[in-house]
């Protein structure tokens, strides 16, 4: 719930037709919006798995990601509290190799994993208009559209796991590419 997060969460509330959400930051202040509105504020990522069919993650770098995941000494992962057939959708840019990591790992326990990193920056997010590149199992995809349109306008379905990643990549370089032609 943090720049992003917190307006794409917003955006599955007001249009995404969500109509119970559980909600975990380190700093659970940045969740008080989100309570006010009706999501229910969790102590772990564990705990918003218990309580979710189809759990977001959307945090700064990739070892935050693992970390939700995974869990730690200190805090209970994702994957503590998730059943069979949930969907994990993981919309931090992250690396390839670690989305299908999750990805393998998740499939384990038969739960769906989705890496769909995203562009817009928060005027995206707050807009609703951010691009969603997705890897993963296609029918889980397609079942999220829905939730997906709440969040962005541009959402392309790239490939297996680890595709949204890739793309995302691409799309990186070349944002990069066209700053050093400019400058």
């Amino acid at each position: 719930t943090g720049v992003m997060g917190f307006n794409m969460c917003r955006n599955l509330m007001e249009n995404g037709g969500f109509l119970k959400m559980s909600v975990y930051n380190r700093t659970q202040s940045k969740c008080d919006e989100l309570v006010a509105k009706g999501a229910k504020l969790c102590l772990s990522p564990k705990e918003v798995a218990n309580n979710s069919d189809v759990i977001f993650t959307m945090v700064g770098v990739p070892t935050d990601l693992q970390n939700v995941v995974y869990g730690t000494n200190e805090l209970d992962g994702i994957f503590d509290g998730c059943k069979s057939g949930n969907i994990l959708v993981d919309m931090t840019t992250s690396r390839p190799e670690l989305a299908r990591s999750i990805s393998r790992d998740a499939s384990k326990k038969g739960i769906f994993s989705i890496d769909a990193p995203v562009s817009g920056g928060d005027i995206g997010a707050r807009d609703g208009t951010l691009s969603i590149m997705i890897g993963g199992d296609r029918k889980s995809v397609e079942s999220l559209n829905p939730l997906f349109e709440s969040m962005g306008k541009n959402i392309r379905y790239m490939g297996e796991s680890g595709s949204g990643q890739h793309t995302k990549m691409s799309n990186q370089i070349l944002v990069a590419n066209n700053m050093i032609g400019v400058v």
